[in-house]
Protein backbone atom coordinates (compact mmCIF):
# COMPACT_ATOMS: atom_id res chain seq x y z
CA UNK A 1 0.00 0.00 0.00
CA UNK A 2 1.05 3.42 -0.91
CA UNK A 3 0.28 6.99 0.34
CA UNK A 4 -2.55 6.99 -2.75
CA UNK A 5 -3.89 3.73 -1.64
CA UNK A 6 -7.99 4.23 -0.28
CA UNK A 7 -6.69 1.71 2.23
CA UNK A 8 -5.52 2.67 6.24
CA UNK A 9 -5.06 -0.93 6.87
CA UNK A 10 -4.78 -3.87 5.24
CA UNK A 11 -4.04 -7.38 6.49
CA UNK A 12 -3.99 -10.74 4.23
CA UNK A 13 -3.82 -14.50 6.09
CA UNK A 14 -2.40 -12.86 9.76
CA UNK A 15 -1.58 -15.68 12.47
CA UNK A 16 -0.70 -15.15 15.54
CA UNK A 17 0.65 -17.96 17.91
CA UNK A 18 1.77 -18.13 21.41
CA UNK A 19 3.45 -21.78 22.24
CA UNK A 20 0.86 -24.36 21.15
CA UNK A 21 -2.10 -21.74 21.55
CA UNK A 22 -3.07 -19.89 18.25
CA UNK A 23 -4.92 -16.82 19.07
CA UNK A 24 -5.66 -15.12 15.57
CA UNK A 25 -5.24 -17.35 12.26
CA UNK A 26 -6.20 -16.70 8.51
CA UNK A 27 -7.43 -12.90 9.57
CA UNK A 28 -7.83 -10.77 6.42
CA UNK A 29 -9.19 -7.77 5.76
CA UNK A 30 -9.38 -3.85 4.98
CA UNK A 31 -10.41 -0.60 6.47
CA UNK A 32 -10.76 2.43 3.86
CA UNK A 33 -9.48 5.98 4.87
CA UNK A 34 -11.56 7.49 7.35
CA UNK A 35 -14.21 4.91 7.64
CA UNK A 36 -15.31 3.40 10.81
CA UNK A 37 -14.50 -0.28 11.43
CA UNK A 38 -15.62 -2.17 13.96
CA UNK A 39 -14.05 -5.73 15.20
CA UNK A 40 -16.29 -7.75 17.19
CA UNK A 41 -16.39 -10.90 18.81
CA UNK A 42 -16.71 -12.90 22.39
CA UNK A 43 -14.28 -12.50 25.03
CA UNK A 44 -11.07 -14.29 24.22
CA UNK A 45 -12.14 -14.57 20.05
CA UNK A 46 -8.62 -12.57 19.52
CA UNK A 47 -10.04 -8.98 19.02
CA UNK A 48 -7.05 -7.45 21.81
CA UNK A 49 -4.32 -9.90 20.07
CA UNK A 50 -5.13 -8.33 16.17
CA UNK A 51 -5.45 -4.90 17.72
CA UNK A 52 -1.76 -5.18 19.46
CA UNK A 53 -0.10 -6.85 16.06
CA UNK A 54 -1.62 -3.61 13.93
CA UNK A 55 -0.65 -0.65 16.73
CA UNK A 56 2.91 -3.17 16.34
CA UNK A 57 2.89 -3.82 19.56
CA UNK A 58 3.43 -7.50 18.71
CA UNK A 59 4.42 -9.13 15.81
CA UNK A 60 2.67 -12.06 14.31
CA UNK A 61 3.58 -15.45 13.48
CA UNK A 62 2.50 -15.02 9.74
CA UNK A 63 1.11 -13.47 7.51
CA UNK A 64 1.21 -9.47 6.09
CA UNK A 65 0.08 -6.04 6.87
CA UNK A 66 0.53 -2.65 6.28
CA UNK A 67 -0.93 -0.15 8.71
CA UNK A 68 -0.83 3.93 7.82
CA UNK A 69 1.43 2.74 4.82
CA UNK A 70 4.10 0.80 7.25
CA UNK A 71 4.49 -2.80 7.10
CA UNK A 72 3.22 -4.76 10.36
CA UNK A 73 6.73 -6.33 10.73
CA UNK A 74 9.20 -4.67 9.56
CA UNK A 75 8.14 -1.18 10.77
CA UNK A 76 6.33 -1.03 13.62
CA UNK A 77 7.90 1.72 15.01
CA UNK A 78 6.57 4.29 11.97
CA UNK A 79 3.29 2.40 13.02
CA UNK A 80 3.32 3.95 16.33
CA UNK A 81 4.05 7.16 15.41
CA UNK A 82 1.02 7.47 12.63
CA UNK A 83 -1.75 5.85 15.17
CA UNK A 84 -3.26 6.68 18.31
CA UNK A 85 -4.18 4.43 21.21
CA UNK A 86 -7.46 4.12 23.44
CA UNK A 87 -7.56 0.99 25.58
CA UNK A 88 -10.64 0.13 27.67
CA UNK A 89 -8.93 0.97 30.85
CA UNK A 90 -8.49 4.63 29.32
CA UNK A 91 -4.73 4.70 29.25
CA UNK A 92 -4.84 7.42 31.85
CA UNK A 93 -2.50 7.78 35.28
CA UNK A 94 -5.17 8.49 37.87
CA UNK A 95 -2.53 10.15 40.56
CA UNK A 96 -2.27 13.08 37.42
CA UNK A 97 -4.15 16.21 36.77
CA UNK A 98 -5.96 15.81 33.28
CA UNK A 99 -3.27 18.51 32.15
CA UNK A 100 -0.18 16.57 33.94
CA UNK A 101 -1.67 13.68 32.06
CA UNK A 102 -1.77 15.96 28.81
CA UNK A 103 1.89 17.14 29.26
CA UNK A 104 2.90 13.55 29.60
CA UNK A 105 1.34 12.27 26.51
CA UNK A 106 2.53 15.29 24.24
CA UNK A 107 5.81 14.15 25.67
CA UNK A 108 5.36 10.22 24.71
CA UNK A 109 4.06 11.28 20.94
CA UNK A 110 7.38 13.30 20.55
CA UNK A 111 4.87 16.44 19.70
CA UNK A 112 7.25 19.81 19.61
CA UNK A 113 7.18 21.70 22.37
CA UNK A 114 6.76 24.68 20.91
CA UNK A 115 3.16 23.31 20.15
CA UNK A 116 2.17 22.24 23.60
CA UNK A 117 0.05 25.27 24.60
CA UNK A 118 -1.89 25.17 21.52
CA UNK A 119 -2.35 21.51 21.72
CA UNK A 120 -3.24 21.62 25.74
CA UNK A 121 -5.79 24.17 24.82
CA UNK A 122 -6.88 22.45 21.78
CA UNK A 123 -7.66 19.38 23.64
CA UNK A 124 -9.16 21.29 26.81
CA UNK A 125 -11.69 22.75 24.38
CA UNK A 126 -12.27 19.46 22.69
CA UNK A 127 -13.09 17.70 26.14
CA UNK A 128 -15.03 20.36 27.67
CA UNK A 129 -12.52 19.47 30.30
CA UNK A 130 -11.31 23.17 31.53
CA UNK A 131 -12.45 23.50 34.51
CA UNK A 132 -11.33 19.95 35.28
CA UNK A 133 -7.90 20.78 34.01
CA UNK A 134 -6.37 20.39 37.87
CA UNK A 135 -8.80 17.74 39.19
CA UNK A 136 -7.03 14.31 40.22
CA UNK A 137 -7.82 12.28 37.23
CA UNK A 138 -9.34 9.02 39.62
CA UNK A 139 -11.86 11.78 41.01
CA UNK A 140 -13.72 12.37 37.74
CA UNK A 141 -16.79 10.65 36.63
CA UNK A 142 -16.43 7.64 34.09
CA UNK A 143 -17.01 9.59 30.91
CA UNK A 144 -15.19 12.61 31.83
CA UNK A 145 -11.54 10.00 32.41
CA UNK A 146 -13.48 8.74 28.66
CA UNK A 147 -13.07 12.21 26.89
CA UNK A 148 -9.77 12.75 28.72
CA UNK A 149 -8.11 9.02 27.56
CA UNK A 150 -9.59 9.93 23.99
CA UNK A 151 -8.20 13.55 23.60
CA UNK A 152 -4.57 12.16 24.68
CA UNK A 153 -4.57 9.36 21.90
CA UNK A 154 -5.43 12.48 19.20
CA UNK A 155 -2.68 15.02 20.68
CA UNK A 156 -0.20 13.70 17.71
CA UNK A 157 -3.09 14.25 15.00
CA UNK A 158 -2.97 10.59 13.89
CA UNK A 159 -4.33 8.82 10.72
CA UNK A 160 -6.13 6.37 12.64
CA UNK A 161 -7.42 5.60 15.93
CA UNK A 162 -7.75 2.40 17.75
CA UNK A 163 -10.25 2.55 20.33
CA UNK A 164 -9.79 -1.28 22.16
CA UNK A 165 -13.81 -0.94 24.00
CA UNK A 166 -13.90 2.27 25.06
CA UNK A 167 -17.03 2.88 26.32
CA UNK A 168 -17.11 -0.05 28.57
CA UNK A 169 -18.32 1.08 32.32
CA UNK A 170 -19.55 4.05 30.92
CA UNK A 171 -23.18 5.42 31.44
CA UNK A 172 -25.72 5.68 28.16
CA UNK A 173 -25.52 9.41 27.55
CA UNK A 174 -21.83 9.25 27.85
CA UNK A 175 -22.02 6.65 25.24
CA UNK A 176 -23.85 8.56 22.83
CA UNK A 177 -22.00 11.80 23.05
CA UNK A 178 -19.04 9.65 22.38
CA UNK A 179 -20.44 8.51 19.45
CA UNK A 180 -21.24 11.40 18.03
CA UNK A 181 -17.53 12.80 18.38
CA UNK A 182 -16.27 9.43 16.61
CA UNK A 183 -18.41 9.98 13.73
CA UNK A 184 -17.31 13.65 13.43
CA UNK A 185 -13.71 12.42 13.47
CA UNK A 186 -14.38 10.34 10.63
CA UNK A 187 -16.14 12.88 8.52
CA UNK A 188 -12.44 14.86 9.33
CA UNK A 189 -10.65 11.93 7.41
CA UNK A 190 -9.82 10.04 10.78
CA UNK A 191 -9.83 6.57 10.53
CA UNK A 192 -11.15 4.92 13.55
CA UNK A 193 -10.80 1.18 14.36
CA UNK A 194 -12.92 -0.27 17.30
CA UNK A 195 -13.88 -3.06 19.28
CA UNK A 196 -17.28 -3.19 21.66
CA UNK A 197 -19.50 -5.47 22.55
CA UNK A 198 -22.63 -2.92 22.19
CA UNK A 199 -24.09 -4.28 19.13
CA UNK A 200 -26.10 -1.33 18.61
CA UNK A 201 -22.45 0.70 18.81
CA UNK A 202 -21.51 -1.52 16.12
CA UNK A 203 -23.87 -0.70 13.84
CA UNK A 204 -22.49 2.65 13.54
CA UNK A 205 -19.81 1.29 11.22
CA UNK A 206 -19.13 1.50 7.83
CA UNK A 207 -17.90 -2.30 8.02
CA UNK A 208 -17.37 -4.89 10.89
CA UNK A 209 -15.70 -8.46 11.11
CA UNK A 210 -16.91 -10.53 13.21
CA UNK A 211 -13.77 -12.96 14.46
CA UNK A 212 -14.64 -16.36 16.87
CA UNK A 213 -11.53 -18.45 18.24
CA UNK A 214 -9.31 -16.20 16.37
CA UNK A 215 -11.09 -16.84 12.94
CA UNK A 216 -13.53 -14.34 10.73
CA UNK A 217 -16.96 -15.47 11.45
CA UNK A 218 -18.42 -12.76 8.86
CA UNK A 219 -17.48 -9.52 7.50
CA UNK A 220 -19.48 -6.79 5.86
CA UNK A 221 -21.74 -4.16 6.21
CA UNK A 222 -24.35 -4.22 9.21
CA UNK A 223 -27.17 -4.57 7.40
CA UNK A 224 -25.55 -7.14 4.78
CA UNK A 225 -23.98 -9.31 7.83
CA UNK A 226 -27.92 -9.04 9.54
CA UNK A 227 -29.66 -10.18 6.06
CA UNK A 228 -27.21 -13.08 5.75
CA UNK A 229 -27.13 -14.24 9.42
CA UNK A 230 -31.16 -13.70 9.79
CA UNK A 231 -32.22 -14.31 6.85
CA UNK A 232 -36.33 -13.76 6.53
CA UNK A 233 -36.28 -12.81 10.70
CA UNK A 234 -38.09 -9.60 10.43
CA UNK A 235 -36.41 -6.93 12.74
CA UNK A 236 -33.53 -8.95 13.31
CA UNK A 237 -30.54 -6.42 14.36
CA UNK A 238 -27.16 -7.02 14.54
CA UNK A 239 -27.26 -8.27 18.36
CA UNK A 240 -29.48 -11.24 16.95
CA UNK A 241 -27.03 -12.09 13.87
CA UNK A 242 -23.76 -11.42 16.42
CA UNK A 243 -25.97 -14.62 18.83
CA UNK A 244 -26.73 -17.11 15.41
CA UNK A 245 -23.15 -16.40 13.91
CA UNK A 246 -21.25 -16.86 17.68
CA UNK A 247 -23.53 -20.16 18.20
CA UNK A 248 -22.49 -22.06 14.96
CA UNK A 249 -18.88 -21.87 15.97
CA UNK A 250 -19.78 -23.77 19.65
Amino acid sequence: MNNSSPDAIVVKDLEKRFGDFVAVTNVSFSVKKGEIFGLLGPNGAGKSTTIRILCGIITPTAGSGRVAGHDIVTEAERIKQSIGYMSQKFSLYEDLTPYENIRFYLGVYSVPPNRWNERIEWLFDLTRLHDARNRLTRDLPPGWRQRLALGCALLHRPEIIFLDEPTSGVDPLSRRHFWEFIRQLSEQGVTVFVTTHYMDEAENCRQVVLINEGTVAAAGSPADIIAEACPRVAGANLNDAFIRLMSRRD
